[in-house]
């Protein structure tokens, strides 16, 4: 295809099964990018949208019009501004951030154990964890929820979220056995040979090779728990100084009624940090997550 486009060949000169051939890769090439815009069009144009809007007045918001009469950057200092904002700024980044790395402390060495370990019952555990990934967190909310309401009194807070991830999660033990078991063996029989223990070998030999899948597993985690709103609702929902940035943005516009203009751009800003991580980690995303489904 790539010599097809270089080398435009000159079609009254060529045998008709060499134009016919060269012009079906052409209009294979024009159907397939054709249908890469549409959906880079589609996928986009929502968050477009949503900019705009967060830029406009209050009166043209919502309006037929897709481009702001004035550029209202105002709008994001008054979201700031509104009582409570950033703490539910701050509230995100300790759920989303303490909860990333607990749950990749945590997850790490089971699934190092799933992977290199040869121990009786490894296969049902490994189906055991799979059957925790199939469970809706619905069927458990209701005796989570007194556990940690009724028995330990921490109903208000963003504990009860945070505290079990230090526990692991099944889908990131999954997900990092699958990759851990890319790494060749013998990495860590050389390692065992000089003398290393298995928590140095974990150290020194299986984390370095492991960053794309630990990355990709740390990712997963973190946009959860900054676009987690069934979970704040559950423990945090009686007590506004605990909300969350996806809780508090619908009381946000509850607040403002039909300000659409600064719901907008108070999405922009729940919107724009995991842009951003994900704009940054996206290689080693990518490259966890293919190396993921490489061995079984």
């Amino acid at each position: 295809m790539t010599q097809v486009l270089d080398k435009p060949l000159d079609l009254k000169q060529a045998p008709p099964t060499q134009r016919t051939a060269h012009r079906r890769a052409l209009l294979e090439w024009i159907a397939v990018h054709a249908l890469g815009i549409a959906a880079a069009l589609f996928f986009t144009l929502p968050f477009v949208f949503v900019l705009l809007t967060s830029l406009m007045s209050d009166s043209q918001a919502l309006s037929r019009d897709l481009v702001p009469r004035t550029w209202e950057w105002g709008n994001y200092a008054e979201v700031l501004d509104t009582p409570g904002f950033l703490t539910w700024w701050r509230n995100t980044l300790l759920y989303a951030g303490l909860g990333t790395v607990l749950t990749v402390v945590s997850s790490v060495p089971v699934a190092y154990a799933l992977a290199k370990f040869r121990f009786r019952g490894r296969g049902p555990v490994l189906m055991l964890v799979i059957s925790m990934m199939m469970l809706p967190p619905q069927v458990v909310v209701i005796p989570m929820y007194l556990f940690w309401a009724k028995q330990l009194d921490l109903s208000g807070t963003l504990w009860p979220l945070i505290i079990p991830m230090a526990c692991g999660d099944a889908f990131s033990v999954f997900l990092l056995r699958q990759f851990l078991t890319t790494i060749p063996d013998e990495y860590l029989d050389a390692a065992r040979v000089d003398g290393c223990g298995e928590l140095r070998t974990l150290l020194k030999v299986v984390l370095p090779m492991a960053r794309p899948g630990i990355a990709a597993v740390a990712l997963f985690q973190f946009l959860y728990a900054w676009n987690d709103y069934f979970g704040p609702q559950i423990y945090a929902s009686e007590n506004p100084g605990a909300w969350t940035l996806s809780y508090g943005l619908e009381s946000f516009k509850g607040a403002h009624h039909t300000d659409w203009n600064l719901t907008m751009a108070a999405t922009v800003l729940v919107m724009a940090p995991v842009i951003l991580v994900f704009f940054f980690a996206q290689k080693a995303f990518v490259e966890g997550v293919t190396l993921t489904g490489v061995k079984g």
